[in-house]
């Protein structure tokens, strides 16, 4: 049998040796913030025929006007998104279009100032903020019942730790994107990070429920090993679970189209890292933390 809790310490460090590339990244680099953060204009037209999104930023560069992506939203339709632009510009990327392509239609035009940007950035920041402190209450009351010395509390508190190296691990991931393949961070994004904050919680949650059935039928001697035994009944399930889901979020990376990519690759390393955390780092810190307490006791 796999002895998770007597090699935690090896997976804290494997832990800590993939995010810290990341959190360097973060600190050195930050995020590339999209126009959804930051403030930007949205031009989405529509061309006689289908192009390379490349010509379009080409196009763009010699009218002068700098394009940051364009996204396919359907066939010979195309979204550029481009730092905020006055009317004059506006006029002068549609026109080098127009001249480069014919005639152009214009479906939208749409300017998002810095403050809507900047509003935008505070409350996905509180929603993540909200839903760790929602996570904490609910854990720590599902699993009010735990015989002593167990505390619920801690029970929430573990699960945030691991949600926390999955949230950390994803946004570290697209730093260093953003600074090498200048990737942006968009509303989607934020999408992406809470339905791994979610799936993250779901699959320790699966864990500990395990753990709380064994310790209150007192099944093993030590709390170590209850938790141990725990892991390994519910490691195929996780396992499996993710799986199922990394097999979908992979087709729809080969398959999805471009306008998803960054999304689906947010995803799938969410739920990777959680699977991992939930199973090697979320429980082992339970122990971790039982044995620190009966430490200080003795003391």
């Amino acid at each position: 049998m796999l002895n998770v809790v007597g090699k935690k310490f090896w997976y804290f460090a494997f832990s800590g040796l993939i995010i810290l590339p990341g959190l360097i990244s973060l600190m050195i680099w930050g995020l590339n913030l999209g126009i959804d953060f930051t403030g930007g204009t949205l031009v989405e037209i529509r061309l006689e025929k289908t192009v390379e999104r490349s010509e379009l930023v080409t196009v763009s560069k010699e009218a002068k006007i700098e394009v940051s992506t364009v996204q396919t939203t359907g066939q010979s339709s195309y979204l550029l998104r481009t730092k905020p632009l006055s009317d004059e510009n506006y006029k002068t990327l549609i026109s080098a279009l127009n001249k480069k392509y014919g005639k152009v239609a214009e479906l939208r035009h749409e300017t998002v100032g810095p403050t809507v940007g900047a509003e935008l950035l505070r409350k996905s920041l509180l929603a993540l903020v909200i839903a760790s402190i929602m996570i904490v209450i609910y854990i720590s009351w599902a699993f009010r019942s735990l015989p002593a010395p167990a505390s619920s509390w801690r029970f929430g508190l573990a699960a945030i730790v691991a949600l926390l190296h999955d949230a950390f691990l994803v946004l570290g991931v697209f730093s260093i994107l953003g600074h090498f393949f200048a990737v942006e961070i968009d509303s989607l994004f934020v999408t992406a990070l809470l339905t791994v904050i979610g799936f993250s919680v779901h699959d320790t949650i699966v864990v500990f429920d395990r753990i709380r059935e064994n310790l209150n039928k007192r099944t093993y001697p030590s709390f170590a090993e209850t938790v141990n035994h725990s892991i390994m009944q519910t490691i195929g399930r996780s396992l499996n679970t993710s799986l199922t889901v990394v097999f979908v979020l992979s087709a729809l990376l080969l398959f999805g189209g471009v306008s998803i990519r960054w999304f689906v690759v947010a995803l799938l390393v969410g739920v990777i890292s959680g699977t991992y955390s939930s199973i090697f780092n979320a429980a082992p810190i339970l122990v971790l933390w039982q044995e620190w307490t009966d430490r200080r006791r003795k003391k």
